[in-house]
């Protein structure tokens, strides 16, 4: 996809994202030798309030470190201080991608007690499914910002009515508005939506309104022939019939 647009920011993010929460898996598996879990947290709690800290907590300290190190290595050396507009929107994006790893740490804990009493808890910090953060970040994306690309040590907003809201460290940021991706560019990569297969009945992005962008769809029919109702006859063969089925197919005019 284009430099520099929302998709590219979206991608960034989630790379970053991705790579934290890869690493710091590994690390509480015990996979990486430079890193185990938490152990800040230990001896920590409130015991007046029946828990404390215990388990194996994620890391997500190395796991952040590591997302930096490798990652944001490139853009720091476009200039020898990331002074470049783009490079400085890119580190944005990837820092926003682990920062919502780190927002969306949860507590789990677990009950001791007679009986499952419950009358202590052992708690550890945990990260969130890649599922949830994924979700995250794809809201994130529906609402980034346009920042213009003329400054090179500042990012600001492109709106100049806008300029005075704070870019929050969650935000992702882009500089180009997004190509057409409706319409066939070979220039740009991009396939068009012509001919996709698409669902008639839903109201997502598989949907046929959308994906279709407003121009319809066309709907044929196709056969489909499988063997069905398998039963094994002694002895020795399995006997079936031949099944035959007709679906309703829509495609992108």
């Amino acid at each position: 996809c284009r430099a520099g647009t929302k998709e590219t920011a979206f991608v960034s993010a989630v790379l970053a994202a991705g790579l934290v929460h890869s690493v710091t898996r590994s690390c509480s598996a015990g996979n990486v030798t430079e890193c185990s879990c938490d152990v800040t947290l230990r001896h920590g709690g409130s015991a007046s309030e029946g828990w404390h800290w215990g388990g194996c907590s994620d890391d997500i300290h190395y796991g952040m470190s590591f997302s930096r190190r490798f990652l944001d290595a490139p853009f720091k050396n476009v200039t020898g201080k990331s002074g470049s507009g783009l490079a400085a929107m890119n580190l944005h994006n990837n820092e926003a991608g682990r920062q919502a790893v780190a927002k969306l740490m949860s507590v789990d804990c677990r009950c001791h007690g007679v009986s499952g009493s419950c009358a202590v808890k052992t708690c550890w910090k945990t990260m969130s499914s890649f599922e949830k953060i994924g979700r995250f970040l794809k809201d994130k994306y529906e609402n980034s910002i346009q920042v213009s690309d003329r400054l090179r040590k500042k990012l600001r907003r492109k709106e100049k009515s806008q300029r005075k809201i704070p870019i929050g460290k969650e935000d992702l940021l882009y500089v180009n508005k997004s190509p057409n991706y409706c319409v066939e560019d070979q220039k740009l990569g991009i396939p068009g939506t012509q001919g996709r297969e698409c669902n008639r009945t839903s109201q997502g992005p598989e949907g046929c309104n959308l994906l279709c962008c407003g121009r319809g769809y066309n709907t044929h029919v196709v056969r489909h022939v499988e063997r069905c109702e398998c039963k094994f006859v002694w002895c020795c063969y399995v006997r079936c019939r031949r099944c035959e089925t007709m679906t309703d197919v829509h495609t992108c005019k």
